[in-house]
């Protein structure tokens, strides 16, 4: 595994949702990079959990405290205006939403600064571009 991981927001909460052990490795260790996004969205997507039943008060408590470690484990990305500018041109695999956009545009930034990325995501638009843009993705296989 490459010493720096991206992990966009449908691989963490796949981890904090749905407890897919698997994909766990790929979220710990050295060298993680997120975009500030990612604790936007996984917050509120933990919110619609607890709201909508998939998840009672003690499993919000555990899956919060488990994305607070996560935020201090990663190197995260502001959507700066490099970010935003990135984030609106053109990509491989159109149509691209615009969150999805921000997530592809910090892991370009990224790579220009460090290099070597690679990309953890369940997101079949995420991983359909970023395999287009030349980056090696996981898992392998997105789980159904």
């Amino acid at each position: 595994m490459s010493d720096r991981r991206y992990v966009e927001t449908s691989a963490l909460l796949r981890v904090l949702l749905d407890g897919d052990e698997a994909l766990r490795p790929a979220l710990s260790g050295e060298g993680l990079v997120t975009s500030a996004l990612t604790f936007l969205e996984a917050g509120r997507a933990l919110l619609r959990a607890r709201r909508e039943g998939r998840i009672d008060a003690r499993g919000f408590r555990e899956a919060e405290r488990q994305l607070a470690a996560f935020e201090r484990a990663c190197d995260v990305v502001a959507l700066g205006e490099e970010v935003h500018r990135r984030a609106r041109e053109e990509w491989p695999a159109e149509p691209v939403r615009s969150l999805d956009a921000i997530h592809l545009a910090s892991v370009r930034f990224l790579d220009a600064e460090l290099g070597g990325l690679v990309v953890v995501s369940c997101d079949e638009r995420v991983r359909r571009n970023a395999a287009a843009l030349g980056f090696a993705v996981l898992p392998a296989a997105t789980p159904a």
